[in-house]
């Protein structure tokens, strides 16, 4: 047996902390000195110990952890009640990070409310163009990693480079925190068949509003208030969905690279 320093040096555990779990009977000392009072545990202890300080970590009540380990959890048992909460915690952190990203969106959108009115509208002519496509309906606008890893895996696949900026085509009439409705698109000159997702057509020239905007993607949101606020003060109706086109994208796929430049097209007619 060992004295209860030991085996809060080989636990790392505190003292206090071993004496209030045997205070509420979760782990009582293997044996007590009648006549110092030292506490003595045991290397076999130390699976319970490990159990109440997982359990403790998963949010567990101490009243109900005794009561786990009354029930003699297996290790099976227990490693699944972990991974559930590692799950749980990792979409929490995910909730967190994008709930931030609206955050420092909101504060840099009020520190630069004075370059709104330096962002320049224009109208231009937007050629036909051929391109290879992925659509599905994404978590949030954030979330386009996966369209673009199956649609850039297979151009890989099939030898072909892009013969243009990439973009992304919003569908969606209103803006959205999730479920989003995109389509992430490859411009492409070669021949090419349609594989699984990965659909092939033409997109028809059109007329388009746009503006380009210097900055992270969190703060797209400027560039896309400024070419609407331009269409309604300059008699022009939005008809159609919006476009990103990523002229310098973010460094792997980075949401707060100040170096990317992007342009947001809407296409539209005079009213």
């Amino acid at each position: 047996m060992i004295r209860i320093g030991q085996f809060s040096r080989i636990s790392q555990v505190s003292i206090k902390t071993l004496r209030f779990y045997d205070e509420q009977g979760l782990l009582h000392p293997a044996s007590v000195d009648d006549f110092t009072g030292y506490r003595y545990y045991t290397f076999e202890q130390l699976p319970r110990l490990y159990r109440i300080l997982a359990l403790k970590e998963m949010g567990f009540p101490l009243q109900q952890i005794g009561q786990l380990l009354d029930e003699e959890l297996s290790p099976e048992q227990l490693r699944g009640m972990l991974k559930a909460r590692r799950a749980e915690i990792q979409a929490k952190v995910q909730e967190e990070m994008e709930r931030l990203a609206r955050v420092e969106a909101r504060l840099s959108q009020i520190e630069q409310e004075s370059s709104m009115n330096t962002i320049e509208v224009v109208i231009k002519k937007v050629e036909p163009i051929k391109v290879a496509s992925v659509r599905d309906i994404i978590p949030a606008y954030s979330q386009q990693g996966a369209l673009w890893n199956e649609l850039e895996g297979y151009l890989a696949m099939q030898r072909i480079r892009p013969s243009g900026p990439c973009f992304t085509v919003y569908y969606d009439e209103e803006y959205k925190e999730r479920d989003v409705d995109a389509e992430v698109c490859e411009p492409v000159e070669a021949d090419l068949t349609e594989f699984r997702n990965v659909k092939v057509r033409t997109l028809p020239g059109m007329e388009v509003a746009s503006a380009i905007h210097r900055g992270p993607y969190t703060t797209l949101g400027q560039a896309v208030e400024a070419v609407i606020r331009w269409t309604e003060a300059n008699g022009y109706r939005i008809t159609g969905p919006e476009r990103e086109v990523y002229i310098r994208p973010g460094k792997n796929g980075s949401q707060t690279d100040p170096e990317t430049v992007t342009e947001i097209q809407f296409p539209v007619e005079k009213k």
